[in-house]
């Protein structure tokens, strides 16, 4: 079945990855990766372990350590080897290469190189928790909102940025994919609370056996998260839903411009009444605007 297509050689192939479940893994990346003369990863102990899984036999000298470290040597090795007429696979750790995984400066410069790029897609974080937070319009009689959805990756890790970030996000109108790590998430919760009642659903650890999948309020995740203990582990992929005739939420912008004249007691009191956005979680945001200030 995945034979009955072309494979040049002296061609890239890009080859999406599990992203949990091995049982996701496609025929067809089975058979690249079967097929390739040389085979590029993120972490070579990652995916022996996955051809292992899938009784797929490397030798060693045809795994080559490609990641964002030394991406742009590695690089350079690669186009010598497309040169020669190599079928060269690239598989990051987990998912889609050249995305949120590195890649994307592989495939730039095997471009500027004249040799082809072919795509193998599979599992992905960011497709999975859409398809189940039926956040993405169809057009504006279904009443969810504007259509399309925006990806961006991971958000600041530092306080004002990360509030900054979430501002910026509350006024965006379309559904807005992002990721997060776990020892971050709790950050994250604190920051997204504050945009009150928009819709929020929630992917953690999506594909493996402890897969999670909520949508709640934007108020809620702080309180959904501390519920249970192993909430606060895992990655997650997480929607922010589309606007809806709501006004957008301005209680960040209004908590800082106040916080640059007034104590921060007295700036989230009157934020909370301008607002109408909970005290407890505008202070817990002024405390992070603070620390980020320090940081700074």
């Amino acid at each position: 079945m995945a034979g009955g297509q072309h494979y040049p050689k002296g061609a890239l192939y890009l080859v999406a990855t599990p992203i949990g479940n091995l049982a996701d893994i496609s025929l067809r990346a089975l058979h690249v990766l079967q097929l390739a003369d040389t085979l590029a990863c993120e972490d070579t102990r990652h995916t022996q372990s996955l051809l292992r899984a899938c009784g797929i036999d490397k030798a060693g000298h045809q795994l080559l350590a490609l990641h964002q470290h030394n991406e742009q040597e590695g690089a350079q090795t690669v186009i010598a080897r497309l040169a020669d007429g190599q079928r060269v696979a690239y598989a990051s750790d987990a998912g889609t290469p050249a995305i949120s995984d590195p890649g994307a400066r592989l495939v730039a410069a095997v471009q500027a190189a004249g040799f082809p790029v072919v795509p193998v897609p599979g599992a992905s974080s960011v497709t999975a928790v859409l398809s189940a937070a039926g956040a993405v319009a169809l057009g504006d009689a279904d009443g969810l909102g504007a259509s399309g959805f925006v990806f961006i990756g991971f958000l600041p890790s530092k306080a004002m940025a990360l509030a900054t970030a979430v501002q910026t996000l509350s006024q965006e109108p379309r559904a807005v994919v992002f990721l997060e790590a776990p020892h971050r998430i709790a950050a994250l919760s604190s920051a997204l609370a504050l945009l009150g009642p928009r819709r929020l659903t929630v992917g953690r650890e999506l594909t493996k056996q402890f897969e999670e999948i909520a949508t709640l309020p934007c108020a809620d995740f702080p309180a959904w998260l501390a519920a249970s203990p192993p909430r606060s582990k895992g990655e997650f992929a997480l929607v922010l839903h589309p606007q809806t005739n709501v006004a957008v939420d301005d209680s960040l912008r209004v908590l800082q411009l106040l916080m640059a004249e007034l104590p921060l007691k007295t700036a989230v009191k009157l934020a909370s009444d301008i607002t109408g956005v909970a005290r407890n979680g505008l202070y817990e945001a002024a405390l992070r605007m603070k620390a980020g200030e320090l940081e700074d």
